[in-house]
């Protein structure tokens, strides 16, 4: 895991505030999926690396939208909260079912201060996040795995692999039947 010690400067901290209403007024409002590329092109506007093709459900809790990035035909489901402090990657054709929190930062609890670190989650393609589900810091989700509904995840999972529980421990190799 990669750890970075991180205080956020009165530019970041501005940023976020102009965010905050920003996405109170201009992109929760607009909750009919009529308004997908509209909530992508605000995203975009607050540097997020988002496709046109993404899907970003407006009930969404994103903390800071230039820590975000999301491939083609990826999707945030319905009150994901994603605590981007650190960089979020969404991979393509990745989903991440309603209600899961994506969690890119930490406190050093080792530490007196109990300083921050920023650890990005890369979520790669294929991979599906189930409901409830708890993402951590550092945490690498490879091609096509799943994390079963609530489960809890702090360390990487494979590609292909089916995990569940908390701690996410592995249930089976994941294979697709046509």
């Amino acid at each position: 895991m990669t750890k970075t010690r991180h205080k956020f400067s009165l530019a970041n901290k501005l940023k976020r505030v102009i965010w905050l209403l920003v996405d109170m007024f201009l992109f929760k409002p607009f909750m009919p999926r009529v308004f997908k590329k509209y909530r992508v092109f605000i995203l975009k506007v607050f540097g997020a690396q988002i496709s046109w093709n993404a899907m970003v459900y407006a009930n969404v809790k994103i903390w800071a939208p230039w820590n975000l990035e999301m491939k083609p035909f990826s999707c945030l489901g319905p009150k994901v909260d994603c605590y981007n402090q650190g960089k979020i990657t969404i991979g393509e054709n990745a989903t991440i079912s309603q209600k899961a929190y994506l969690c890119a930062s930490s406190h050093d609890y080792t530490k007196r201060n109990h300083d921050l670190f920023l650890a990005p989650i890369n979520i790669e393609s294929k991979a599906w996040v189930a409901a409830g589900a708890f993402i951590g810091p550092g945490v690498t989700l490879g091609e096509g795995a799943i994390v079963g509904a609530t489960a809890s995840v702090f360390k990487d999972v494979e590609p292909w692999c089916v995990v569940g529980g908390n701690p996410a421990k592995f249930i089976k190799k994941r294979e697709i039947v046509n």
